[in-house]
């Protein structure tokens, strides 16, 4: 089955940036075209962040990371990166990476089956 691995994530100041990334293996875009970027913070649910296509289109974004956060994924790679500028204390949080064999997808979990561990981020 699908393994997704996200890593990037750790400790910034406001105002900072980070990088996450998510390296899928057992996996084709083919059959899971559809890949996102969800997160949890302390005491919440989890929410979805951004979800991208086959191609690498975002085709949501949440309205709290619009314009600060931004989704690429490089299919020979089987990665997908998520870039986070203008960072927020409340964009504390697990970053997880999904994957959907959905064509299209939204910002709900639903159609997500394949998630990997988390990233942590943490902004102070």
């Amino acid at each position: 089955h699908v393994q997704l691995v996200e890593s990037g994530g750790g400790s910034v100041q406001a105002g900072g940036s980070l990088t996450l990334s998510c390296v899928a293996s057992r996996y084709t875009s083919r059959n899971y075209p559809c890949m996102g970027w969800f997160r949890q913070a302390p005491g919440k649910e989890r929410e979805g962040v951004v979800v991208t296509d086959s191609d690498g289109r975002a085709l949501s974004y949440a309205d709290s990371v619009e314009g600060r956060f931004a989704i690429s994924r490089d299919t020979t790679k089987n990665a997908l990166y998520l870039q986070m500028n203008s960072l927020k204390p409340e964009d504390t949080a697990m970053y997880y990476c999904a994957a959907s064999a959905r064509v299209n997808c939204g910002l709900g979990e639903a159609g997500f089956g394949y998630w990997g561990q988390g990233t942590q981020v943490t902004v102070s």
